[in-house]
């Protein structure tokens, strides 16, 4: 039951984070699978990038309907490019180390939002 409980209340911050932000799947759900599951961190980014598909879903078609949010052009390009960069990635994610992994994690996340701190 506790399990249960958790994975609610990280999956409603996440999913408040990826409607408000764009975040959510790394950010939250990566850390929190490791930190909380105590998953590996290969599983917790395969777990994570799943729950993204339903939480990106919903989020989607909520922006969707005001009409005029996403621009799909450039969802067409970036996905397509995304979704071939994703597959040949997971082979990659597969191959290194779970420590190799949570230390390119973290350098990502440090320096992405250390960018937005200073840029605003």
């Amino acid at each position: 039951m506790k399990i249960i409980l958790l994975s609610v209340v990280i999956g409603l911050v996440a999913g408040l984070l990826g409607a408000l932000c764009g975040v959510g799947g790394g950010i939250v759900l990566v850390p929190a699978f490791v930190t909380l599951f105590g998953f590996k961190q290969q599983e917790a980014i395969a777990t994570s990038l799943a729950v993204i598909i339903v939480t990106s879903l919903s989020a989607t078609v909520n922006s969707a309907r005001s009409g005029n949010l996403i621009d799909w052009k450039i969802v067409a390009v970036v996905g397509v490019a995304s979704a071939i960069a994703a597959w040949f990635g997971t082979d990659l994610m597969r191959s290194m180390s779970n420590q190799t992994l949570t230390r390119i994690f973290g350098v990502v996340l440090v320096v992405f939002g250390a960018r937005m701190l200073i840029k605003g």
